[in-house]
């Protein structure tokens, strides 16, 4: 059966593919403008292709938790394509290439800058190529033809109102590629828009806004001094690119620290093998089917990692690490056990938190602690259930045990989570029956 959102994905790809061929068509056909331009904008934008995998600090880390890699992975290649869509003059003389050419340029930087990268064997994202066709297209569809009219120089002349007018152009190009990227991050996942859409908007706040200032600043940097603002422009944007990287890095590190940590209780047969990835890729995906964001879908994640982490102070283990099937009061003390441990591992206090109250009454309960106490006993009782309906009768436990043990709207939307399919990855959500 076909996902509702390929249909959403494949329209995406279908307009930038069109794009992209007229913009060819339409340069073969009439030429290369000002080849100089074009030239030394088509290999910035392939350095920055470069530089997404040019051996930067964590360029290949994984996403750091409650993250999704819809968060632009080439700024340079970014700025330089924004750069040349609004770029009107050079060195004092205007330039005379229009929106079809802009697209070209663009995509036959990208094309050779990801050459490497398929000869290491990793082919392009396509989701990431699409969103920048679309919005250098629209950026420079905003810009080319006023400026190419001569309306901008005659109503804005080319002082301070002029620089104003790219910024509030680059960031309304900015919000559209947001907008977009949740739409495809939506298509791909399922997950709610709203959510993904605020992630989307937070990030322009971070590397996004410094693309978008590099973006303006090379325009007019060119318009003003030349080709040779390029390079000296450059510069800060991939000192900022290194450093996010060494920051994601970091992150990544503590992400398998965290679950190496975890993974502590299965080693020592507390836990069956598996049951923490598990119960942290399935809270995952419940918390942002329930709203939650950024910092909070890191918490929560981090706490469901090591939410069963109390059991390796027990003298007796509890048997297959079922803690779902304890009386309450044992579960109780079990979670506190477990939040003194995790407040010496140095994670945020919140996540300690989590891991203490996952046993409370759920009215009790924060939203993360809900999540992690639903999803672990999901797993418990769907490993336990035994047959091929091990899921269905455990969901049908959790719906019957909402009076105090579990939140309603945690259980459905944890039901739909698993009827979508449960989370991508690679992770078995549902033991074999």
């Amino acid at each position: 059966m076909r996902r509702p959102g390929s249909l959403t994905l494949g329209a995406v790809h279908i307009a930038a593919l069109a794009l992209t061929a007229a913009g060819f068509a339409a340069t073969l056909w009439s030429g290369v403008s000002d080849p100089g331009n074009a030239l030394a904008f088509g290999v910035l934008i392939a350095v920055g292709e470069l530089a997404r995998w040019g051996g930067l600090p964590g360029a290949d880390a994984p996403p750091a938790p409650g993250e999704l890699r819809g968060r632009e992975p080439a700024p340079l290649a970014t700025a330089g394509a924004l750069a040349y869509a609004l770029l009107g003059e050079q060195a004092g003389r205007a330039t005379t290439h229009g929106v079809l050419q802009v697209v070209a340029v663009v995509v036959a930087g990208g094309l050779v800058g990801i050459v490497p990268h398929i000869a290491r064997g990793k082919g392009p994202d396509l989701d990431h190529q699409a969103r920048r066709i679309l919005t250098v297209g629209f950026a420079a569809l905003c810009f080319q033809p006023l400026f190419n009219s001569g309306e901008l120089s005659e109503r804005l002349g080319h002082g301070p109102a002029y620089a104003l007018f790219l910024l509030l152009l680059l960031v309304l190009t900015a919000l559209c590629d947001a907008v977009l990227a949740a739409l495809m991050l939506r298509a791909r996942t399922g997950f709610p828009y709203g959510p993904l859409l605020r992630d989307e908007l937070r990030a322009l706040l971070g590397i996004g806004s410094a693309v978008c200032a590099t973006g303006a600043v090379m325009a007019l940097g060119v318009a003003a001094a030349g080709l040779w603002a390029l390079p000296v422009f450059c510069v800060p944007l991939l000192l900022t690119q290194v450093s996010f990287r060494r920051y994601a890095a970091v992150r990544a590190v503590n992400r398998q620290t965290i679950a190496s940590l975890a993974r502590a209780t299965e080693i020592a047969g507390c836990t069956p093998p598996g049951h923490a990835r598990r119960v942290a890729a399935l809270s995952g995906a419940v918390g942002r089917e329930l709203g939650l964001s950024g910092a909070e879908l890191t918490v929560l994640e981090y706490a469901a990692l090591m939410h069963d982490i109390g059991q390796l102070s027990l003298v007796d283990p509890v048997p297959e690490g079922a803690t779902a099937l304890l009386p309450a009061e044992e579960q109780r003390r079990i979670a506190l056990l477990g939040g003194a441990v995790v407040r010496q591992t140095g994670v945020p206090a919140a996540v300690a938190v989590v891991v203490e109250r996952q046993a409370d009454p759920y009215r009790d309960q924060p939203l993360p602690a809900r999540i992690v106490r639903t999803v672990n006993a999901y797993d418990d009782l769907a490993g336990t259930g035994g047959g091929a309906g091990g899921s269905l009768t455990a969901l049908e436990r959790l719906r019957l045990s909402t009076a105090r043990d579990h939140h309603p709207a945690v259980v459905e939307s944890l039901a739909r989570v698993l009827a979508r399919g449960g989370v991508t990855g690679g992770v078995t959500l549902v033991p074999p029956g």
